[in-house]
């Protein structure tokens, strides 16, 4: 294998980094410091090119592989212990042309990266809520944000992809050409091919009127019916997910909401700016709050909002569910576990995808989730790996106990390992459409780390 890999050295412009080299840990290490994987081989693709021998390599020598672009993967599947990572974070072309509102983007590209670039045209993405999560999972996955009631999931705006396949080939999946293969790209996840440019079409957003805006516990009852009334009736420029968790110790917050466990919103508005004070005016008498910071910032700031609080290499546990209404039932489980968030960085999310999110039905594409209201995750964060337990038990008890309220499945970025049935029921009606198009282009399963779709022959 040393004559190989060194002949695979010698064909590639990227870097090939093996266990026995000094940066092997870090290159191997990923955002969730829970995964403890150790690679063969980790390949770092600079181009195409790379990724195409790097995909033949792999394929003739009969080695596992794993993708990674961001490495933001919460179930680890980004890595594969003893076989090769073709790593796209290196990747990062981004060209923007503002004229047409159209972005080519590479990879290996960050949201933080894109939203600064696209910020300076006034034009903006729709995707996530953290700067260092990378373009190539969120997207593939689905891709939801502050912008999802306003313009649709990262998916929705997506116009184009180049794709190395399985067999080395390179391929364009679009609407017209491989149509199949661009359906199952728009949230079959990694399972069909390396997707090594996206071609995106933007909108006109840059600065907004947004920020968090939080409220005592024992009101956790009240805000929820609130929140779940004024967003059922808003225009899709009102964007809001609903939080239960445990005050930051740090400025810009309050010195006297320290360490205090809280439910809050953060808002975020679209709109013309001379009515958001008359829209927010409702939700400001409500309560009132206990702190509003809601106010004008660019969406760039927006979208990196949290990425202090968040840095990589803390302890993560996620799990997640697809919510249609929340009812008095469930309202009382989630202020049970809302209210006992067992660290700092621990919380869950309630982000709404409704709105424009709405306007495609299920089939559309392969997100297959299109009469949900939000797509709820939990997550037990602590930086400490003994406190690892603590916030993965919190985490799958919460989850276990909101099942009767939720819908079956779960957004696939927001899911561990799981296993086959939990992928099937994510995907519906839409799995076995999957399973045609994973036939077709990659037959032999060759990309299975991932939330897979077996191909019909295994």
């Amino acid at each position: 294998m040393r004559e190989q890999i060194t002949q695979l050295k010698t064909s590639i412009d990227g870097t090939i980094i093996l266990p026995e080299d000094d940066n092997y840990n870090e290159a191997r290490s990923i955002y969730n410091a829970m995964i403890d994987i150790k690679p063969a081989i980790i390949v770092k693709c600079k181009d195409v090119v790379d990724v195409v021998d790097t995909v033949n390599f792999a394929r003739k020598n009969k080695i596992e592989v794993s993708i990674r672009s961001g490495g933001h993967n919460g179930a680890g599947l980004a890595l594969i212990d003893d076989g090769l990572v073709i790593d796209l974070s290196d990747m990062k072309g981004l060209n923007i042309d503002p004229t047409t509102k159209i972005a080519i983007i590479e990879p290996g590209n960050t949201l933080s990266e894109v939203d600064a670039a696209t910020y300076e045209h006034g034009l903006a993405l729709p995707s996530g809520i953290i700067g260092t999560t990378g373009m190539g999972g969120i997207t593939l996955g689905g891709g939801i944000g502050y912008l999802s009631r306003k313009a649709g999931l990262t998916i929705d705006n997506l116009l184009e992809c180049k794709v190395v396949l399985a067999n080395g080939d390179l391929v364009t999946a679009n609407k017209d050409t491989n149509a199949d293969l661009f359906w199952a790209l728009r949230g079959g996840g990694g399972n069909f091919g390396i997707v090594v440019s996206f071609k995106f079409e933007l909108i006109e957003v840059k600065d907004v009127y947004a920020g968090p805006m939080f409220w005592p516990i024992e009101m956790a009852e009240e805000a929820m019916k609130f929140y779940d009334s004024i967003t059922k009736n808003a225009s899709n420029d009102l964007y809001g997910f609903f939080a239960f968790l445990i005050v930051p110790p740090a400025e810009p917050f309050p010195e006297h909401l320290w360490n205090k466990n809280v439910c809050g919103v953060v808002w975020n508005y679209t709109g013309p700016r001379e009515k958001a004070k008359e829209v927010f005016k409702p939700i400001r008498e409500f309560g009132p709050p206990i702190m509003d910071f809601v106010g004008d910032i660019p969406m760039k700031n927006l979208n990196g909002m949290f990425d202090a609080l968040y840095p990589p290499g803390l302890q993560w546990y996620w799990r997640a569910h697809y919510i249609k209404e929340l009812s008095e039932d469930a309202i009382k489980t989630n202020i049970d576990y809302g209210s006992k968030v067992p660290s700092m960085h621990s919380t869950t999310h309630f982000y709404p995808i409704d709105g424009r999110v709405h306007a495609k039905g299920s089939d559309d594409t392969a997100w297959a989730n299109r009469e949900a209201r939000w797509s709820q995750v939990i997550v037990g964060v602590d930086p400490d790996p003994a406190n690892a337990d603590k916030v993965t038990n919190w985490c799958k008890n919460y989850f276990d106990a909101l099942k009767p309220y939720a819908m079956g499945g779960a957004y696939v970025n927001f899911m561990m390992n799981e296993g086959q049935d939990r992928i099937k029921a994510s995907y519906k009606d839409n799995y076995d459409r999957l399973v045609k198009v994973k036939t077709k282009y990659d037959p032999t399963n060759f990309f299975h780390v991932n939330q897979n779709i077996k191909p019909g022959s295994e």
